[in-house]
């Protein structure tokens, strides 16, 4: 009984400070803090520096052209502003369209995934800061300067911007739709804050970012730049920041089914990081970043499994407790955890914002489990496929 009554609170403990504890410890620190909490510039000091904005593409012809444009309407100077397109073994015209669009350089690459496309790119960018968009990622005028301004602090290796996930079909907010990942990723990103005022960031977007020419690290190409450069760059000395006044947007996967598919197809790009990539290598962490990885991200992706302990321990607790007020509590803590899957279930039926949250948290975190079976069973692709819906 005194084993499984630990199992089942220290599981609860955990999944409790991962999804919102250590949210509230950041936000009490942050406060603590004050103005010692460090911000990077939001403004650029002197003249902007040259910017290589490189975009990789996988069949993207429709949408490569609008990309490029909005690309060259930045507010940036355009004799400091390189766009490239690297075409990852495109079968489509999305070469043909880039250069009629008018990028300064489109890369014609055997497919090799997103990561080997982005290290051609680098290598054959001039720009003195790297910078990284999805071709269906849109920035506002002034996304470039504001993320080149981040580098103003000496300190900075890695700078990402903010996110919009736009429902399908819009005017409709990101949370208004079946895919509930608009309500997360603004949780996300007020985290993201915080651990960037306080330390460094966690994780970045593949959306928006940018890093120093002498900081970007060419990774495994199975590895995604959004979970593998903060961390790596963090480990080499650097801060890798947030950067929220650099706006980009894309639609969200219209579908909580096709949210599952791209979370898990995430995850098995995740798990060769955390598990082989130096994630949990604690070397060249400062104490305080250490103790971010291990809360946001180690807890996080641990969620399913100490979620099937705390389930498997509870039900043992109710059956093996004596009656009285502990079996009680038991019988109410095993109630909340069914009430969580049985709303997940009435998720995919009825549209209640309450269920929907409840299908997309369950599905978000068997995900996780999800990609890690499929990195275990058959290895992870380094190359990609567009998400439905996205374009």
């Amino acid at each position: 009984m005194l084993a499984l009554s630990i199992c089942f609170w220290l599981c609860v403990g955990l999944i409790v400070w991962t999804q919102l504890g250590y949210a509230l410890a950041l936000t009490l620190l942050a406060r603590l803090r004050g103005r010692s909490a460090r911000r990077p510039p939001q403004e650029l000091r002197g003249p902007p520096p040259a910017l290589s904005l490189i975009v990789a593409a996988h069949d993207e012809a429709t949408v490569i052209g609008a990309k490029v444009e909005n690309a060259l309407a930045l507010d940036y100077p355009r004799e400091q502003l390189e766009v490239i397109v690297a075409c990852d073994g495109c079968t489509d015209t999305t070469a043909q369209i880039a250069r009629q669009a008018g990028a300064d350089l489109v890369l014609e690459l055997p497919r090799g995934g997103k990561i080997r496309a982005q290290d051609a790119a680098v290598r054959a960018a001039r720009g003195e800061l790297l910078a990284f968009s999805d071709a269906n990622s849109l920035w506002e005028a002034d996304a470039a300067i504001r993320l080149a301004a981040a580098f103003g602090d000496r300190h900075v290796g890695y700078a990402c911007g903010q996110v919009r996930f736009l429902a399908p079909g819009a005017p409709l907010r990101a949370g208004e739709a079946p895919n509930q990942e608009g309500v997360y990723w603004r949780y996300e990103l007020a985290v993201r804050d915080l651990e960037s005022r306080l330390s460094s960031i966690t994780a970045g977007n593949g959306a928006i970012y940018a890093t120093r020419r002498g900081s970007y690290i060419e990774v495994d190409p199975i590895m995604g730049h959004d979970l593998s450069l903060p961390f790596n760059i963090v480990k080499r000395g650097s801060r890798a920041v947030y950067t929220p006044a650099a706006r980009a947007s894309e639609k969200m996967v219209p579908t909580l089914g096709g949210e599952f598919a791209r979370k898990r197809r995430m995850m098995s790009h995740t798990w060769p990081i955390l598990l082989r990539g130096g994630m949990l290598s604690p070397r060249g962490y400062p104490p305080g970043y250490a103790v971010m990885i291990f809360s946001h991200r180690v807890l996080r992706y641990a969620a399913p499994f100490l979620h099937a302990l705390a389930l498997a321990a509870n039900i043992a607790l109710v059956v093996l407790a004596p009656a009285g007020p502990e079996r009680a509590l038991y019988v109410a803590t095993l109630v909340a955890q069914l009430a969580l899957l049985a709303a997940a279930a009435l998720g995919g039926r009825l549209r209640l914002r309450v269920l929907l949250l409840a299908r997309y948290y369950v599905q978000t975190v068997a995900s996780v489990a999800a990609g890690l079976w499929d990195w275990l069973r058959h290895g992870t692709q380094a190359s990609w496929e567009v998400a439905e819906g996205t374009r």
